[in-house]
C-alpha cells in the first residue's frame, strides 16, 4: 500500500480520535468569476477524491460568489460542466455563498456588538497606509474607537444604501502590530452598488472572501478546509473569525497544499480572462488555454489529466512542473486507448504508374500495434494515385534519410514497396508529383520477396481519401515563465492545415473521437466544429517532446 498524503493522515488521526465524529465532509468552492484552469483540477482531484476514499465521505460544490462586479451564471455553468467532466457528482451538495449572505450579516452585527468589528471611514488607499509594512506595525484607524452604537447604526445605513461605494467599510477589530498583516484589522465588508447576478439588488454590501469562506464552511459544517498555500497566512484570520462568531463546535479548520504550477502556462483566471479579452485567443476553450475547458476541446482526457496530478502528489512546498510532464501522460493515456489511422497534413500526389487503372485493393489495417490490449481493423483502400506527405521526399537526401528520393525505395505503411522513378516539378521548380512503381510480391503481411527497405512512410489514396482541416496547436508561450501577454506569447502555438486528407474510416467516426494520426501526433475530431458542418482535427499532442530538442538547439 502506497503511503498516503498529509491530508489523509490528517483525517485518519481525525476519525481514530472523534474529532468530527465518523464525518469527512471536504468542499471545492471556486469563485465563478472565469473558466477553471488545471491548477484547479487538482483541487478538485484532492477534496471529491478525499471524499469519496471514507465511508460516508461527502465533497460539497460552492460558488464564492459574493463580489458581483465579476460573477455570473456563465462562470457557474462551465465550471458545474467541468467538475462533471472530471468525474465527479456533488448530488445535492451544490451552494452558493450568496444563499447565506443574511445569515453573514447577523454574524458581522454579533462582532459589533460584541466590539469585535468597526465602521471605518478611511479611504482605500488610508486603510493600505495606515496597515504599516512587514517590518513595521500600522496604526489604527481614527475610527477604531467609534462606540458599539454608533457602528451598529453605520452598519445598518450601509445595508439600507445611504452611502456611495468606498465611504466605509466593517472592518475586525484585532491588533494592528501584527506581524501577520491579514490580521491588522481586516475588511469584512464593503459597499458596491452592483447587482449581483443571484440576488438582483437586494444587496449593496458584500462580505468579502475571508469573512465569508470560513463562515460558509462552517454552516454547511465541513470538517477539513482544504485550500492551496497562498491562503496560509489566512489561516490565522479563519480560526479567529470562527471563534469570534462563536459558531458551532467542533469548527472546520483550513489545511494548505501546494498549488499546481505549470511552466509554459499562466495558472491564473485573471490572466486568462486577459488573454480572451485581449483577442490572444479564440475564447475560455481555445485548445491552448490551459482551462479544462480548453483542454477538453483540444481532447485531452480526465484520465490523463488525474494521473498527472497523481504523480505530482499532495506537497507542502510550491514547485514548478515541467509541462512536458503533463503531455507525457497525455500521451501515455492515448497510447492504449486510440486506434492509428493514416492522415497526409501536407500532401505530395505520387502516381504508381504500374499499378492498374481503376483497380482499388482494400487491405486489412491493424488499428492497434501488437504492445495494445486492444484488437481491430478496417478496410484500407490503395489504388493508383496516392498522397505522401511532402517531407517524406527529398531530391538530394543527407545521409540517414530513410523515406523516399529518385531511385530510392520506401514501403508504404500497410501496403507495399514503391520506387521514385521520376520527379515532376511545376515552372517554379516545386516538386508537385512523383512517377513511381510498386512491387506486388511486397504486400505487408504476405512479403516473401526477401526484399529490405530502412523507411516506412504513411499515404492515403487520393481517390478515397477526405478533405480535412487540422489543427496544430502548441504551448502558448515560448517563455518558461510568462509575465507579458505581448512578448512572451508564441506565435507557433496554432497552425492552421487545410488542405489535409485523411483515410475514410477516420471520416465515419463520431465527433469527440480521438485517433493517433500514424507518424504525426494524437488528434481529436474537434466536436464544436462539427456541429458547425466543418470536419477539423485539433492535434492533442505529439507524438514526442519537441520542445526538449528545441531548447536544446536554442542553448548551442
Amino acid at each position: 500500500m502506497s503511503k498516503k498524503d498529509f491530508l489523509r493522515q490528517i483525517i485518519d488521526e481525525h476519525l481514530e480520535q472523534g474529532v468530527y465524529g465518523n464525518r469527512v465532509v471536504t468542499r471545492f468552492p471556486p469563485e465563478p468569476n472565469g473558466y477553471l484552469h488545471i491548477g484547479h483540477a487538482k483541487s478538485i482531484f484532492i477534496n471529491f477524491g478525499i471524499a469519496a476514499d471514507y465511508s460516508g465521505g461527502i465533497c460539497h460544490l460552492r460558488m464564492d460568489d459574493s463580489d458581483p462586479t465579476k460573477e455570473s451564471y456563465e462562470y457557474v455553468e462551465s465550471i458545474k460542466r467541468d467538475v462533471k467532466w472530471l468525474g465527479f457528482d456533488w448530488g445535492d451538495k451544490l451552494f452558493f455563498a450568496s444563499d447565506y449572505f443574511e445569515k453573514l450579516y447577523e454574524y458581522a452585527e454579533f462582532l459589533i456588538k460584541k466590539g469585535k468589528a468597526y465602521v471605518c471611514s478611511l479611504s482605500e488607499e488610508e486603510i493600505r497606509q495606515y496597515r504599516g509594512t512587514v517590518t513595521q506595525p500600522g496604526k489604527p484607524s481614527p475610527y477604531r474607537e467609534r462606540t458599539v452604537e454608533e457602528n451598529l447604526d453605520l452598519f445598518r445605513k450601509m445595508r439600507a444604501g445611504e452611502f456611495k461605494d468606498g465611504e466605509h467599510v466593517l472592518r475586525a477589530k484585532i491588533d494592528m502590530a501584527n506581524p501577520n498583516m491579514k490580521m491588522r484589522d481586516p475588511l469584512l465588508y464593503r459597499i458596491r452598488h452592483v447587482e449581483h447576478y443571484r440576488q438582483g439588488n437586494e444587496w449593496c454590501i458584500y462580505p468579502l472572501y475571508d469573512f465569508t469562506h470560513c463562515l460558509s464552511d462552517s454552516l454547511e459544517r465541513i470538517t477539513h478546509s482544504i485550500c492551496t498555500l497562498e491562503f496560509e497566512n489566512n489561516r490565522e484570520l479563519y480560526d479567529w473569525i470562527l471563534e469570534e462568531c462563536e459558531v458551532e463546535k467542533p469548527s472546520p479548520h483550513q489545511y494548505e497544499f501546494a498549488r499546481l504550477n505549470l511552466n509554459y502556462a499562466i495558472m491564473s483566471k485573471r490572466k486568462c480572462l486577459e488573454l480572451v479579452e485581449k483577442k490572444y485567443v479564440n475564447g475560455w476553450d481555445d485548445p491552448r488555454m490551459p482551462t479544462i475547458s480548453g483542454l477538453r476541446r483540444r481532447g485531452v482526457t480526465p484520465e490523463a489529466i488525474k494521473n498527472f496530478c497523481e504523480s505530482i502528489g499532495i506537497a507542502k512546498a510550491n514547485s514548478v512542473v515541467d509541462y512536458a510532464q503533463f503531455e507525457h501522460y497525455i500521451r501515455d493515456d492515448l497510447n492504449t486507448k486510440v486506434p492509428r489511422v493514416l492522415c497526409v497534413l501536407q500532401p505530395l500526389k505520387v502516381v504508381i504508374e504500374n499499378y492498374p487503372e481503376g483497380k482499388t485493393e482494400m487491405l486489412d489495417a491493424s488499428y492497434y500495434p501488437h504492445d495494445v490490449p486492444l484488437t481491430g481493423s478496417r478496410p484500407l483502400p490503395f489504388s493508383r494515385e496516392i498522397y505522401i506527405e511532402k517531407d517524406d521526399f527529398m531530391e538530394d537526401p543527407p545521409k540517414g534519410f530513410y523515406r523516399l528520393c529518385p531511385g530510392g525505395e520506401v514501403r508504404l505503411r500497410h501496403a507495399y514497396i514503391i520506387k521514385c522513378e521520376q520527379v515532376i516539378k511545376d515552372e517554379k521548380g516545386e516538386v508537385v508529383e512523383l512517377k513511381c512503381t510498386y512491387d506486388p510480391s511486397t504486400k505487408s503481411g504476405q512479403d516473401n520477396s526477401g526484399k529490405k527497405v530502412k523507411g516506412t512512410i504513411h499515404w492515403v489514396s487520393a481517390a478515397h481519401a477526405g478533405n480535412v482541416e487540422v489543427r496544430l496547436y502548441d504551448r502558448l508561450f515560448k517563455i518558461e515563465m510568462p509575465e507579458n501577454m505581448d512578448t512572451d506569447l508564441n506565435e507557433d502555438s496554432l497552425k492552421i492545415l487545410s488542405n489535409c486528407y485523411i483515410e475514410p474510416s477516420a471520416l465515419k467516426a463520431p465527433a469527440g473521437s480521438r485517433f493517433q494520426f500514424e507518424r504525426l501526433g494524437y488528434f481529436y475530431l474537434d466536436p464544436v466544429e462539427y456541429e458547425q458542418g466543418k470536419v477539423v482535427f485539433n492535434r492533442i499532442v505529439t507524438l514526442r517532446d519537441s520542445w526538449s530538442k528545441i531548447l536544446k538547439k536554442q542553448g548551442e
